[in-house]
């Protein structure tokens, strides 16, 4: 889920400190809250809860927690934690919930502070590209507020510090996606490059060191078709041009594509194309004969 606040409103510094637990048997008090809490993680696991979802939010990750009629701990343990606690829009608390999918993490990484409409984005919860920015961040604002308790100052550095999770997240789901096209692209290559091998998804996945369902689900993802079925389509092509360009056995091309018999190699080429392999190669044969 992602909080979208509109940056034109104002976000309202309330307090904020470092929280060490005391021994290992630690955890979370229960209580209800009418304002947000940001959590940083520095260490250990955080276990805690709203009244909707359980987190568990290790180091370098953070929680930001809407208001919320009862949130309280899940699990005991050692951990450490600054947090930030804060209102919005004069306390009116009136951020709008968005769904968390693709679509919304695409529209999410094409925003930008300087470009469209104002608008603040931040997901629940995430890791941190750069958990000590923030770190050095919420001992300003700590500072801040001991030595001048000044409203307007702890205002903007609060704003600061929700801007860079922003900032931070966006720039993390950036790379990820440019690392899940990359791999996308390296499969299509690896593919084209080895079409005359027996080819088989767990051998794919193991060339690329990734779990065979992440593989299969991150490629239909981008193609639109599984990975078996870009399989069977590229094989298919080499097909048709060593059908339409060479007088090679068809029984040859199949084995050459790593068919163990021509019928299977039939059946996929029919299956593809709509004909045989024969047909396919009369077919093209009197198209040329045609156009000379």
């Amino acid at each position: 889920m992602i909080l979208h606040f509109d940056a034109t409103r104002e976000f309202i510094y309330h307090w904020c400190g470092k929280f060490t637990s005391p021994n290992k048997d630690w955890i979370h008090m229960a209580r209800s809250r009418d304002d947000y809490e940001l959590m940083i993680v520095t260490d250990g696991i955080l276990y805690i809860a709203d009244h909707e979802h359980e987190y568990a939010v290790k180091k370098g990750e953070y929680l930001l927690m809407a208001p919320t009629p009862y949130q309280h701990g899940t699990k005991s343990g050692d951990c450490e934690f600054y947090w930030l606690h804060f209102g919005y829009n004069n306390e009116r608390q009136d951020h709008v919930c968005l769904p968390d999918n693709k679509q919304q993490d695409d529209e999410f990484i094409s925003n930008s502070a300087d470009s469209g409409p104002e608008y603040l984005q931040l997901p629940v919860t995430g890791s941190l590209s750069f958990p000590e920015r923030l770190i050095i961040l919420m001992k300003q604002l700590q500072d801040s507020d001991k030595r001048y308790r000044e409203s307007t100052l702890n205002r903007y550095l609060c704003s600061t510090i929700l801007a860079e999770i922003s900032a931070q997240c966006r720039h993390r789901l950036r790379k990820d996606k440019e690392l899940k096209e990359q791999l996308y692209g390296d499969i299509l290559d690896y593919i084209s490059w080895n079409v005359q091998e027996n080819l088989r998804i767990p051998e794919i996945a193991a060339h690329f060191g990734y779990n065979e369902k992440y593989l299969t689900t991150l490629f239909k993802k981008y193609a639109g078709i599984t990975l078996k079925q870009q399989i069977l389509q590229a094989k298919m092509e080499v097909a048709k041009s060593a059908l339409s360009e060479s007088t090679h056995p068809i029984s040859q091309i199949a084995y050459s594509l790593g068919f163990s018999d021509a019928h299977n190699f039939s059946n996929a080429f029919r299956k593809i194309t709509g004909l045989s392999p024969s047909e396919y190669r009369a077919s093209y044969n009197r198209h040329n004969i045609f156009r000379k």
